[in-house]
């Protein structure tokens, strides 16, 4: 079961192209889908340009979307209990916090092109331009920061996306 907290700034009055809009949603224990995670996202995007802002570039849209999925697909598999989803639009930054109830420090697990799996948080790190992990209430929090605007010298601004599909917008490693 979703519990959707869909409060937008984009529905204050007053808001201009320098509010930062916000959307968050939190789903009970076992309940949450990184479908619905990424429905979340991509409708909180889809309603920015509605603000007068422009829209979010589609690599970053892209990025967005995996890092989301990634990082609540860690929440549903390594931790008990409810998650959220929270995300920021300002000008420069699209921000994707999740939190979960495990209060262990996530790792990235050395590269291994044989392995399935383990490689979401490695993901997260190529397309974010920073990954901060923090504790939280009875938890943590894992917040990726993503430029709208890509720098292709920028350590972390590269897409793991092919070109083709991301645009060639960013470029792939």
């Amino acid at each position: 079961m979703v519990i959707p907290l869909m409060k937008q700034a984009a529905d204050e009055q007053g808001v201009d192209e320098h509010t930062t809009l916000r959307c968050s949603a939190v789903w009970a224990d076992g309940a949450a889908r990184a479908v619905d995670a990424r429905q979340a996202l991509r409708a909180f995007l889809a309603h920015a340009p509605h603000t007068g802002r422009d829209p979010v570039p589609a690599p970053v849209a892209l990025d967005a979307e995996l890092t989301v999925s990634e990082l609540i697909t860690n929440a549903i598999r390594h931790a008990p209990g409810p998650c959220g989803l929270s995300v920021h639009l300002s000008s420069d930054e699209l921000t994707i916090t999740v939190w979960d109830n495990s209060t262990e420090k996530p790792t990235m697990r050395q590269g291994n092109r044989h392995r399935v799996g383990g490689h979401g948080l490695h993901i997260v790190h190529t397309v974010s331009d920073r990954v901060v992990a923090t504790p939280h209430a009875r938890g943590k929090k894992i917040t990726a920061h993503l430029r709208l605007a890509a720098d292709e010298t920028a350590p972390g601004s590269r897409s793991v996306l092919p070109a083709s599909l991301s645009g060639g917008a960013r470029q792939s490693p």
